[in-house]
Order: C-alpha cells, then structure tokens, then sequence
C-alpha cells in the first residue's frame, strides 16, 4: 500500500517558506524561483487538503493548521538529515556510535579520556548527547546510555561502571566557611541541593549518624556543573564527587571544608540494549569504558576522598 506522503521536494520548499513566512525568502534559500515555491505550496496544500498559509498584501503567514505542521515537518527534516549524514559517514567503514550520557561526567571525566579509546579504533566515531533520566530506546537513535542511577531498564544490559563519593564543596569567601568544618558547622550553612539526587544531603548526614531538619531545603540545581557555580559564586555549599571539579580545587575556586565522603548508592552504568550486544564497534567501547573507569576507581578509592576519613560530627 502506497504511504500518504508528500514529496520531498514539496516539505522542504514548505519547511524554508514556514520559517521565513516568505516565498521569496525560500526560493532564495533553495536556488528556486518564487513560482516553483509557490506550484511546491500549492501542491502540498492540495494533498493535504488544508491551508498551510494565508496570503494577504503583505505577504504570506501560516495559518493555525501551517504552524503545527511546519514544526512536525522541522523536526522529521532533521532527522532525516541526521539519519543520512550518519550513513554516509561510514561510507569507509567506520562505525557511528551514538551515545547518551550525563553531562558532567561527558565534560569532566569521559571527553578528557576519549581520545585513548579513538587512538585504539580511529575508524569509530562517538557521537555524544545528555540525557539525565530514564528513555526508551526503540524511541531515540542511540545505540547506549551513560546513566547514574538504578541498572534496571527493560530490555537492556546493564553494566557497572563505578560510583560517585561525593564531599561537601564551598567558595572560600563564602560567609560562614572555614577551611576545616564538623559537619555541625556545616548544616549551619545554605544547602545547594541537586534535583537529580535530592536525598543527597540527608544520606550525607546520616552516614555520620546526624538527623538535620533543613538537609533537603535549599536552592535545586539539575546539574553538577550548575552546583559547583553557585558554589564559586557563595550561593552555599554543594555535594560533588571531587573527580567532576578537580580544576575548581586546583584552583583554589572551592574548598572542601570537611574530608568526609559519602558512598553513593546508585551508581553510573553502561546501558546498551539487548539487540545491539553483539555490536563490534560497541563491544570495543564498552570494554575500554569498563576498563577505564575500574582503573580511575581503584586510584580514587585509595585517595583522601574514600570515605574512610574519620570525622567528628560535632
């Protein structure tokens, strides 16, 4: 049976003049002339049997039906090209993965090792975007998820990778801050939570058998990045696995009042879906990935920031 679809053709000459709201401006933008975008048009409108736009003397404007439908267009357009651009990459036979992460660890932990694994297989190429909860792959086009959180999505693999020991941060000219702190001073100070972990102070203080009634009020922030900022600009105090802002205490731009770090229950995972387990290129990426982070593990388990610190509460 014959699919209901227009041409190419016609929803590309419809996408340039949806986003200009002017024939002239698409002809332009797709070497045509004004008449062959208006036949396009028309010819679309005719299939569809609606008004995509309303012709006034002024020009041309979308109608309510137009809008809807250049946004679904858009947005199928662009997958289309991704979809194509990713296939001719491998005219050479290389491999295109596409991988969704958490963004702080892409930034700060994965991009800076990358170049390893690209060394090893120059013929793959890693394609990166964040994603920081839970998706469905068969909706998505990525081939694995770097995920912090619980192993157990439906239909996928799940393999560890390590987990996060994070530690109170803090600008050193934040009102309040000393370079040594108890804990009891801490929670004397702004709490900076993270929508993604918002347990994170309470599981802190109770690993040092302290019950505080504020560990969950303070500003939320989504990401790691977003904490440590508000923490160089005195906005509080924030949890952060010393591994994600190693530049910032280097720098002297945060301080870790107290040594005290807390194991996290959850951790980061390679998640890959069940029918691309045998994947060569994926395979080899994997590998490299669980290797890599075991190695950084065990380095940053025997570190100050293990968790063995003994701290007075008070």
């Amino acid at each position: 049976m014959r699919r209901k679809i227009p041409s190419t053709a016609a929803l590309q000459a419809f996408d340039a003049a949806a986003r200009h709201e002017s024939f002239t401006h698409a002809a332009d933008e797709l070497a045509l002339t004004q008449s062959a975008i208006c036949r396009q048009i028309a010819g679309l409108e005719d299939f569809l049997g609606v008004a995509l736009f309303r012709r006034t003397r002024r020009g041309v404007r979308l109608t309510e039906a137009g809008l809807n439908y250049s946004r679904k267009v858009a947005a199928r357009l662009d997958a289309v090209e991704r979809d194509t651009l990713a296939v001719m990459a491998q005219r050479d036979s290389g491999a295109t993965l596409e991988i969704a992460t958490v963004p702080t660890f892409a930034t700060r932990w994965l991009l800076p090792r990358l170049p390893g694994f690209l060394a090893q297989h120059p013929d793959v190429t890693i394609n990166l975007s964040t994603r920081t909860r839970p998706f469905l792959f068969d909706e998505t086009e990525f081939d694995a998820a770097i995920y912090f959180g619980d192993a157990g999505w439906p239909g996928t693999e799940a393999h560890f990778l390590m987990r996060e020991y994070p530690v109170p941060v803090c600008s050193p000219l934040l009102s309040g801050a000393k370079p040594s702190m108890s804990p009891a001073e801490i929670a004397q100070l702004p709490l900076l939570q993270q929508t993604t972990r918002p347990y994170a102070w309470r599981h802190w203080f109770e690993s040092l058998g302290m019950s505080i009634s504020q560990d969950m009020s303070g500003p939320r922030l989504e990401l790691f990045s977003m904490l440590a900022e508000a923490a160089i600009q005195r906005l509080g105090v924030a949890l952060i696995p010393p591994f994600l802002i190693r530049h910032e205490l280097d720098a002297g731009l945060l301080i870790t009042p107290t040594p005290h770090a807390q194991r996290s229950e959850r951790a980061y995972y390679f998640i890959v879906p069940e029918r691309k387990s045998q994947h060569a290129a994926l395979g080899a990426f994997r590998a490299w990935l669980v290797e890599e982070t075991a190695r950084y593990a065990e380095n940053e388990n025997s570190s100050a920031y293990s968790g063995k610190d003994d701290v007075n509460p008070a």
